[in-house]
């Protein structure tokens, strides 16, 4: 186990390229189940959910080599429709090979995915879908065993736009005979990157990005190249870092348009951002101020991923601001941390209530998810004094060495090993 250790109150400066996207590299290492063949996908993240994901491919028989930010998946001989209990519990994003070992195999079976601590995050969408598919899903304990020796295409309204299930839904039905309209699908940008990547395997998949997808099944697909997209949620982390420490980033390989909402809402509070040349760039600001009320929902609205990261930067601006968190029912859990280090936050359900102070004050703090963490190294890097952040693993999840790389902008952030008891 490790903990970061942070000195607060050295600006982030300088410049760097944000990372390919997580949340796209997932699904399109699972969507390399469909089809026999050798994959060569470039920008994937060196993350610990990237290695889960390739151990599930390796157990399922395909062969996967790495090579820096390189990932070569050879699925010729996957046979294997089982995805073990203790891979499943590492990391959520294994539910996204139901659909494509469904197409490849006719079947599979799972267990309950893990994940970030961060509510009620059920999979029932996923499931109903698939049967809408002409799935024959059963629960067994713990266990999901779904069956389908054929597919149909379908018409398939989501009761809230999932990710997930659309993403998941999409990749079951590009081999499903027929034509599948998914409606309320969800619009985020990593779906739009995944159904590129399915459409460069042969399937026929349009509307990806709006709020109807249809997908016309067809009866061969190949392996293919792709780069992935870049990272909506680092480069927005960065940003509210630069801001919140007062220094000034260029961020490379960044899509503007897919930080729309919380670009919008940083302009609002006084962060200057422009989109040059070099890549888009944020100014500190002497005087930050809050917002009246900002409330999360799905793309393109203001990213639950980003709430934690926004609510440390309010805690540091002028005036009172409010919080909404609608999408998971348990994501304030980093409230309680960054008041001990000197935030005014007042709680009530899933709103929070922010007096911005000065300065927060250095403390030992802890994360149980991913982006709470990234919230508290920011909270960190402002602070007086020095303070030490919990939970390393749970960054590290979504996060590539951010030790490293706050180093390399000027901060004060080192890795250290938990001495055991």
């Amino acid at each position: 186990m490790e903990r970061f250790v942070i000195k607060g109150g050295n600006p982030l400066s300088g410049r760097v390229r944000v990372q390919g996207a997580k949340n796209a590299a997932l699904p399109i290492l699972a969507a390399t189940v469909l089809a026999a063949g050798t994959y060569e996908i470039h920008d994937v993240p060196r993350l610990n959910d990237i290695d889960a994901m390739c151990r599930i491919l390796e157990t399922l028989g395909a062969k996967v080599e790495r090579d820096g930010h390189r990932v070569s998946v050879d699925t010729v001989g996957l046979c294997e429709s089982h995805i073990p209990d203790e891979l499943m519990s590492q990391i959520r994003s294994s539910v996204f090979l139901m659909g494509p070992l469904l197409a490849r195999l006719g079947r599979v079976t799972v267990s309950r995915p893990g994940g970030c601590a961060i509510g009620k995050r059920p999979i029932d969408l996923h499931l109903k879908g698939l049967a809408c598919l002409g799935a024959e899903v059963a629960e067994e304990g713990d266990l999901i065993k779904c069956r389908a020796p054929a597919l149909t295409g379908a018409e398939i309204k989501l009761d809230f736009p999932s990710v997930g299930a659309t993403e998941n839904i999409m990749m079951a039905a590009v081999c499903a005979e027929g034509e599948t309209v998914i409606t309320n699908a969800a619009r985020e940008p990593e779906i739009v990157d995944l159904a590129v990547f399915l459409n460069k395997m042969g399937a026929k998949v349009s509307g990806a990005g709006e709020s109807t997808i249809v997908i016309q099944g067809v009866r061969e697909m190949h392996a293919t190249v792709h780069t992935i997209m870049p990272d909506r949620i680092v480069a927005g982390t960065l940003l509210i870092a630069a801001g919140a420490t007062g220094g000034e980033l260029v961020l490379d390989n960044v899509v503007p348009e897919n930080l729309a909402s919380v670009i919008a809402s940083l302009r609002q509070m006084g962060l200057r951002i422009e989109m040059t040349a070099e890549g888009v760039r944020v100014k500190k600001s002497p005087v930050l101020h809050g917002i009246p009320h900002i409330m999360t929902a799905p793309y393109p609205g203001f990213p639950t991923d980003m709430q934690p990261q926004m609510i440390t930067l309010l805690s540091l601006s002028q005036g009172t601001s409010r919080v909404t968190e609608a999408i998971f029912d348990s994501r304030l859990k980093h409230v309680d941390e960054l008041r001990r280090m000197g935030a005014e936050i007042r709680q009530e359900r899933d709103t929070v209530t922010i007096h911005g102070v000065k300065r927060l004050t250095g403390a030992s703090v802890s994360t149980t998810d991913l982006r709470a963490g990234a919230a508290l190294v920011i909270a960190a890097l402002t602070a007086k004094g020095e303070s030490t952040v919990a939970g390393v693993e749970h960054i590290d999840r979504g996060y590539e060495r951010l030790d490293e790389l706050i180093r390399q902008l000027g901060g004060q952030m080192n890795r250290v090993a938990l001495k055991k008891q």
